[in-house]
């Protein structure tokens, strides 16, 4: 399974591309990781920008599926409302290439790869470095949290 994990942001889009092992095989490999950092000024105009870097990533990298980072419901609903228009390009961007989209909370994902959802953004880059036997935790952290993202996936999904 060839999975791409993405934490949407409107200013920077987390991204890691992961290749899960095979029972019996070696760790989970990390193929690349990155941050989409949208040219626009508008909001419109960053929304084009992540959706056509999604269709670009996955035209180019040939996920199984993309996993998504939920929107955080914080205190600040419009802070809420915009990352949800970022996700939705991003969902978009995926059915318009026939993908699967499965989508973790935040928690979910920090609670399967460190093993606490209360992880800092520290312990999460230390264990993607752990998870995928890297020498450094990927950078910046945005690319470390899209890393994350794919193995909450590859390492069995929603914990409920």
């Amino acid at each position: 399974m060839r999975v791409l994990g993405v934490d949407p942001g409107t200013r920077a889009t987390g991204y890691g591309f992961v290749e899960g092992r095979r029972p019996g095989g070696p760790a989970h490999r990390l193929i690349e990781c990155g941050v989409v950092r949208p040219r626009g000024e508008s909001l419109p105009d960053r929304l084009v920008d992540i959706h056509q870097a999604a269709l670009e990533l996955i035209d180019r990298l040939e996920p199984t599926c993309v996993a998504v980072e939920s929107t955080f419901h914080g205190r600040n609903a419009r802070t809420a409302l915009v990352l949800g228009h970022a996700r939705g390009v991003l969902v978009l961007a995926a059915a318009l290439r026939g993908l699967p989209v499965h989508e973790y909370a935040p928690r979910e994902v920090k609670k399967r790869v460190v093993g606490t959802g209360a992880a800092s953004k520290e312990q999460v880059g230390f264990m993607v470095k752990h998870h995928l036997r890297l020498g450094e935790p990927p950078r910046p952290a945005d690319a470390a949290d899209g890393c994350a993202v794919a193995l909450c996936h590859l390492l069995g999904g929603a914990i409920r």
